[in-house]
Formats: C-alpha cells, structure tokens, sequence
C-alpha cells in the first residue's frame, strides 16, 4: 500500500512539474498562431472557421477536433507531433493534401513545436 501512494505521489509530482511548461508553451503557440495568420483560415481557437474559411474548399482542418489525416512522417500513426511539425514546415500539399496550406519554411522546428502545442491544447 506504502508503495502504491509513493508511486501515486511521484507520478502526482512529474505531472504538476510537467503541466506549467506546457501551458507555457501552448500560450506562447496560440500567439504564434495568431502573429502567422494561421487563424485566418484556421479560427482563434482552432476550429476550422476563421474569416476566409468560407470562400475555401476543402475547408481548412478543424484544429479542436484533433482529426489529422497525414502520416508525413511515415510511422504509420497519422496525426503524432512529428507529423504536424512536418506538415507545419513543407505545406499540407507536399502530402497530398490542400495546397492553400501553405509551407512555413521562415519558421524553426522550435518555433513550428510551439504551435503544436497549440494544437493539442485546444483538442477536445
């Protein structure tokens, strides 16, 4: 039992150690979000209805619902972090997908890492 409540407090620990820096960096993303224009296609929040999402077809993702459809980087699991950065980074066109997403190559892994955050802060 003594194990059990340690492991528990330890876990309990990690986490509440973990969850700061990720709020941190989901903020930072979100503004990183807005200062890109990701928003404009993408919404404030992510939701796929920004103010040009009306006149584009396909629609641009709706970010909340966490349905990304690439395996960009090839593991056989669409939508992990990786794929997003990579899809951030070349444009979802270079993986078959639309091309008004347009690729981000004036922004560092760091920085792309940051709106990944975002994105899966928002995530419902």
């Amino acid at each position: 039992m003594t194990r059990n409540l340690a492991i528990t407090l330890l876990v309990t620990f990690i986490a509440a150690a973990i969850a700061p820096s990720a709020m941190a960096d989901a903020a930072a993303g979100k503004d990183l979000f807005v200062k890109t224009n990701c928003n404009s296609c993408h919404g404030m929040e992510g939701a796929g209805d920004g103010p040009l999402a009306a006149v584009l077809n396909p629609p641009p993702r709706n970010v909340v619902a966490g349905d990304f459809k690439f395996d960009a980087h090839g593991d056989g699991t669409p939508g992990t972090d990786a794929d997003l950065l990579l899809v951030i980074k070349n444009g979802a066109q270079a993986y078959g997908g639309n091309p008004m997403m347009a690729p981000n190559p004036s922004l560092s892994d760091d920085q792309i890492k940051l709106l990944v955050e975002f994105a899966r802060s928002v995530k419902q």
